[in-house]
């Protein structure tokens, strides 16, 4: 394969959020193009005015940026096939069309110019990853080119471009498998050379069921939303119909560049790829793990919200218990007021408390707090741990309703012991002492 000839494009519509299945569609582009040293082309499609819808294409750009999709040619940065914008390039399309009239493969219909399509005979293309595939010219419509406002039709508007822009490979969803001997006929046509054609499965929620809106899974916006993050879903929806060979195959977790490495066409599936919600929490929870205490905290910030904390240890309590960043909010509800709670949940089998020994438990943890100066989880721990073990008792004795006090909560990101650190001194004496008030009241 020439290398510098390889030339492949995402063409999406601005018609809304960036389709999850898309955005897989724009990365196996990019992932075939960076592999072979070849070109990256973004191409806005936006011929359907009427699904047209403002601020979209603008969330394309950034979703592509987002996850490091950067492209060579584009409707922002110019080359040497401009405009990127088919509405920008409106006129050249009439051109074509009146073209394959002269030679009797379209004709004027009501205004507009429909292709036309020789009933007899059959027409046949090879796919990357269906193979041949033959469909007869009984079968075939015969479609609108040029509709009767002067503007191309999607299905024709592509062909001339993806010509005039010398794109190499096609990689598509396989919805368009059934229109593409439409393309082949305009291509004939023509007299053009098609391009390589890589039809790929679609994603789907079961084996009946595409990913949808209403479920809150079909954008790429709406797991960024949720707290996913880039590198994880990148990931892996690469692996959603594709699969790398050798010693990889064995690994499922993967960066943008070893992507562009391993990527190839013999990889990708025939059949539809099955979205595991399960599968992609465990694969972004790897990669919150994996951050720096400092990249963690930097990403939790905005759901956990802005409070007089310490936000390095909370966010150190936290790390290791979430898969999800929105699994976070919740479990920090505290944070502004302690959760409304009953005195029966200070009762604990296990930490063998009862309300009437964490009475008595956080009286003598406000006395020992006060005394405290450095206010460091080790120190605290050690003090606490001893005073237990005089009475032969563990420590859960004081960090149990410790916990309970500060948050309402049964169970708290870190226990008892960070959490009053990250409170620090004075906040966490006032929830105890409230705490006390309340357990008074038996």
């Amino acid at each position: 394969m020439d290398s510098r000839n390889v030339r492949t494009r995402f063409a999406p519509s601005p018609t809304g959020f960036m389709h999850i299945g898309g955005l897989r569609t724009a990365l196996y582009a990019f992932l075939f193009a960076k592999k072979h040293g070849g070109k990256f082309i973004l191409r806005i499609e936006d011929t359907d005015r009427a699904r047209f819808v403002e601020g979209a294409t603008e969330v394309i750009f950034d979703t592509l940026k987002t996850c490091g999709l950067l492209w060579d040619e584009g409707p922002d940065i110019g080359g040497n096939f401009a405009p990127y914008i088919q509405s920008e390039r409106k006129e050249m399309y009439t051109k074509f069309a009146l073209e394959l009239v002269e030679k009797g493969a379209a004709y004027h219909d009501d205004g507009a110019i429909r292709q036309r399509v020789s009933k007899i005979g059959e027409t046949s293309f090879t796919d990357e990853i269906y193979g041949k595939i033959t469909v007869p010219n009984s079968e075939i419509e015969e479609q609108v080119l040029i509709k009767s406002d002067g503007m191309p039709t999607y299905n024709f508007a592509n062909v001339v471009d993806d010509n005039l822009m010398q794109i190499s490979h096609i990689i598509r969803g396989n919805e368009f498998l059934s229109s593409t001997p439409k393309y082949i006929l305009l291509y004939e046509a023509f007299g053009w050379s098609p391009p390589v054609f890589v039809h790929v499965p679609p994603i789907m929620r079961d084996a009946t069921h595409k990913l949808s809106k209403r479920d809150g899974d079909a954008y790429f916006s709406d797991f960024s939303d949720k707290g996913y993050l880039t590198k994880a879903v990148i990931n892996y929806i690469t692996l959603l119909g594709w699969s790398p060979k050798g010693e990889s195959s064995e690994s499922e977790f993967f960066t943008l560049d070893e992507l562009v490495k391993l990527f190839d066409l013999d990889g990708i599936s025939k059949s539809p790829a099955i979205f595991d919600d399960e599968k992609l929490r465990a694969m972004n929870g790897h990669y919150i793990r994996a951050l720096s205490p400092v990249e963690f905290e930097e990403i939790a910030r905005p759901f956990i919200g802005e409070f007089d904390i310490d936000y390095a240890v909370l966010s150190a309590a936290l790390q290791p218990r979430v898969d999800i960043l929105s699994e976070i909010t919740p479990q920090v509800d505290f944070l502004g007021k302690v959760v409304d709670y009953e005195v029966e949940l200070y009762n604990n089998k296990k930490m063998k408390t009862s309300p009437e020994s964490a009475l008595v438990a956080l009286e003598e943890l406000v006395i020992i707090l006060r005394r405290i100066v450095d206010f460091k989880k080790d120190f605290i721990y050690e003090i606490l741990k001893s005073e237990a073990e005089k009475r032969e008792l563990k420590i859960g004795y004081y960090l149990y309703p410790l916990q309970v006090a500060l948050t309402g909560k049964q169970s708290a990101p870190g226990g008892g012991l960070d959490i009053c650190v990250m409170f620090g001194k004075d906040e966490s004496l006032r929830r105890i002492n409230a705490a006390i008030e309340r357990l008074k009241k038996l």
